[in-house]
Parts: structure tokens; C-alpha cells; sequence
């Protein structure tokens, strides 16, 4: 029994390194309930594969090398669907995909967002900041279209929404990116025009600077937003779309905040009360929207 504890040891190393971090620990809602119940399931699997992976990365003491080589691992059991040890969460997504409209590819592109964390910790300017998030966050917006039969041609609303969502995220975080990680997502061509040292994000000098360069993201982030808040009426799942009203309304009242707080110094979230008000006001105005639209279908005819 011990030989065959050990081989099993042997051929399923623990590779996970888990953060604590899980669904109900996120800035946005995973699988709600407004999502279909036949759809949680596959969700769940995704965010699963998606959180481990993300956990690898993150982690503050291994050593890239072996970030790298972990998320290799994930990556080939997803390309051979063979676990190849302590890859359970990547087998499981491979599998339950069968039954779904799931392409690999977005898993495959999250994973070199992920190697790319563990390898590059300064991005030069915006354009390479959104080419890193249209692997680190677009493919979640395309993978939960995808299992809802969605069109291809809706990925440029979902694209903006995650890459808009993901750019937030960083500036909020952005002062534990860097002090927990040495992982700077703010520009660093915006960060010399605004004359901001990244020394000063662990404490609260340089403010103006600091408010100069947050609010030129936020202009960049503006035509992110307005792009996004055109994905809910595009989709023909009328669950999916709620889910995505509600999302794209959160992400406006974060930006709302980030507008004058200093992310540095005031963690940037919502209380649970705000955003439940933001959902339900995003659900109420969804609903009077999509029936000015089939009032205005319906007179055109």
C-alpha cells in the first residue's frame, strides 16, 4: 500500500497553490443565478480551472521557473486531455466541454495571460496593456457566449466589458500588485508624462501625480465602457444579458469611485448594499430598454 501511495505521489504532484481566494471573493458575479442553471455547472468548471491557474501565477514566493512550469502542465492536459498530474480542475474542464459549445482556445490564451504574469511585470504603454488583457480577460467573455450559442460577431461588446473589467481591477489593486508581486500594470510611457515614481504606490506621496495618471486611464477606459454597455441588448440569451447589465452597471459605479479615490491608499469596492441597488438598477433598466427595442422591432414591421 505504501509503494503504491508513493507512486501515486509520484505521478500527481500537488501543483495547486491556492490564494483563499474563490467566486464569492471576486468584484463581479460568477454563475449567478440569473445564469441558467444548465450553464452553472460548466461555469463553475471554467472559474475552477481559471482560479488555479490565476492562484500559480500569483503566488508570491515560487519562483517563475516553476510558474511556468506548472502552468505547462495545465496547458498540455488541456491540448491531450491526460491529466498530467495535479491537473484535475484542467481534465474536468476538458470533459464536461464535450457537452458544451466549448472551444479550448480560450483556456489555452488565459494560460499564456497567466505564463505571461509569472515572466513580465512592466507593460510600456496602453496598447500592450490591452493585448495582455485580450488573454488574460477577453476569453472569459468569449467562452461564456460560446456555451450560450451566442454569436462571434457579439465577442467585440464582450471583449471591451473583460478587458474594461480587467484594467479596473488593476486599478484597484495596483499598490499590492506591486508591493506583493513587483507587477506594474500602470503604463510606463503614462507614468513618465504624469511624472509618477512607482516607488510612491506603496505610500500616499506623489497624489497628484499619482491622480494625473489614474484619470488618463479612466479617459482610456471610457470608450471600453461605452462599447460594453452595448452587449446586453445584443445577445439573444435573455439571462446572459441580465448577468451582463448587472456587470457592465458595477463596473461603472467602481469607476465612478475610482474617479476620486486614491486606490493606493482607500481600497476601491462596493458594499454588498451598493451593489445589489446597482443590480437591481441595472436589471430595471435592462427590462425597459429591451421593451423600447421590441416596441420599436415591432413598428418598423
Amino acid at each position: 500500500m505504501s509503494d503504491y501511495l508513493s507512486h501515486l505521489e509520484q505521478k500527481s504532484p500537488n501543483i495547486a497553490a491556492p490564494s483563499g481566494k474563490n467566486a464569492s471573493t471576486e468584484n463581479f458575479p460568477v454563475a449567478s443565478i440569473l445564469i441558467s442553471a444548465k450553464n452553472r455547472p460548466m461555469i463553475a468548471a471554467f472559474y475552477a480551472f481559471a482560479r488555479m491557474a490565476d492562484d500559480i501565477a500569483d503566488h508570491p514566493t515560487i519562483t517563475s521557473e516553476e510558474k511556468v512550469r506548472r502552468l505547462n502542465l495545465l496547458e498540455k492536459t488541456i491540448l491531450t486531455k491526460i491529466d498530467q498530474g495535479g491537473c484535475e480542475a484542467a481534465l474536468k474542464l476538458v470533459w464536461m466541454g464535450a457537452g458544451y459549445n466549448f472551444n479550448e482556445q480560450h483556456a489555452l490564451d488565459l494560460l499564456a495571460a497567466f505564463k505571461q504574469d509569472a515572466t513580465k511585470t512592466r507593460y510600456s504603454d496602453w496598447g500592450d496593456l490591452i493585448a495582455y488583457c485580450n488573454l488574460s480577460a477577453a476569453p472569459v467573455g468569449r467562452f461564456l457566449l460560446d456555451i450560450h450559442g451566442e454569436q462571434q460577431e457579439n465577442y467585440q461588446f464582450s471583449d471591451a466589458l473583460c478587458n474594461a473589467l480587467q484594467i479596473i481591477n488593476h486599478l484597484q489593486d495596483c499598490r499590492d500588485d506591486y508591493e506583493k508581486l513587483n507587477r506594474v500594470y500602470l503604463p510606463i510611457d503614462m507614468r513618465i508624462k504624469n511624472g509618477f515614481s512607482i516607488k510612491n504606490l506603496l505610500n500616499d506621496q506623489d497624489g497628484k501625480a499619482f491622480r494625473l495618471l489614474l484619470d488618463e486611464c479612466l479617459v482610456k477606459l471610457n470608450p471600453l465602457m461605452d462599447i460594453a454597455s452595448e452587449l446586453p441588448l445584443s445577445l439573444k440569451s435573455k439571462r446572459l444579458a441580465l448577468e451582463s447589465a448587472v456587470i457592465v452597471k458595477l463596473a461603472k459605479l467602481l469607476v465612478l469611485r475610482l474617479q476620486y479615490q486614491d486606490s493606493r491608499i482607500t481600497p476601491v469596492k462596493l458594499s454588498k448594499i451598493k451593489a445589489i441597488i446597482g443590480s437591481l438598477e441595472a436589471i430595471t433598466s435592462f427590462g425597459i430598454k429591451l421593451i423600447i427595442k421590441i416596441v420599436k422591432y415591432n413598428v418598423a414591421k
